[in-house]
C-alpha cells in the first residue's frame, strides 16, 4: 500500500490536483453564472464540457507553478578535448 502512495505523490503532485478540483469548481460555477442562455455556445451550453474545460485549464495553471526536481546533468564524454 505505501508503494502504491508514493507512486500518486509522484505521479500527481498535490498542487497539480488542487489544480484540477478547483478548475472544475470554478468551470462549472462559470456556466451557472455566465452560461450560453440560447444554447448555441458548444462548451458554455453543456454542466459537463464547461466542469472539463475548467478543470483542464485550472490543471495547466497550477502546473506552472509546481516545483519539479532538477535532473542531474550528464556531461558527454567524447566533448572533450
Amino acid at each position: 500500500m505505501k508503494k502504491i502512495l508514493d507512486y500518486l505523490k509522484a505521479s500527481f503532485p498535490l498542487l497539480s490536483v488542487a489544480g484540477l478540483v478547483i478548475g472544475a469548481i470554478l468551470g462549472y460555477i462559470y456556466y451557472i453564472k455566465v452560461g450560453c442562455v440560447s444554447g448555441t455556445c458548444a462548451i458554455q451550453s453543456n454542466p459537463y464540457m464547461m466542469t472539463i474545460y475548467g478543470a483542464v485549464l485550472g490543471y495547466l495553471l497550477f502546473d506552472l507553478f509546481a516545483r519539479r526536481k532538477k535532473k542531474p546533468v550528464r556531461e558527454d564524454p567524447g566533448s572533450e578535448n
